[in-house]
């Protein structure tokens, strides 16, 4: 089962943070999509892109069973322990500039990032 934390700021060493635009947009999508209020927002990362690893963004119905699950700015979070390694520290931001719109990843364990900022490097 996975562990479920209410409304709090996560541990050291696991902390991801929402800034309020991104949650506001995060709640904008869900409404305009649909989406279940109990559904989760789904971080994560996997294999690939020009820098090495890509930044995934979801929403899920439910944890799995090893996620870490929290919640930021009123919305739940979901985390597998592998993404959480490289993810700690970030802070999902949200962009409407005129540099494009779209979610932003500021990662602090990037040390590389490609130009479009969707994948990173260690």
């Amino acid at each position: 089962m996975a562990e479920i934390v209410a409304e709090k700021t996560p541990d050291v060493g696991e902390e991801i943070m929402l800034t309020e635009k991104a949650a506001a947009q995060v709640a904008k999508v869900k409404s305009e999509n649909n989406i279940p209020a109990e559904h989760g927002l789904r971080l994560g990362v996997k294999g690939g892109g020009c820098s090495g690893l890509s930044y995934v963004l979801g929403f899920d119905e439910k944890p799995s069973e090893k996620d870490k699950v929290f919640t930021v700015r009123g919305v739940t979070v979901f985390v597998d322990p592998k993404s959480l390694f490289y993810l700690s520290g970030t802070v999902l931001d949200f962009s409407d500039g005129l540099n494009g719109k779209g979610f932003v990843f500021n990662n602090p364990q990037a040390a590389k990032t490609c130009g479009c900022g969707s994948s990173f490097g260690v």
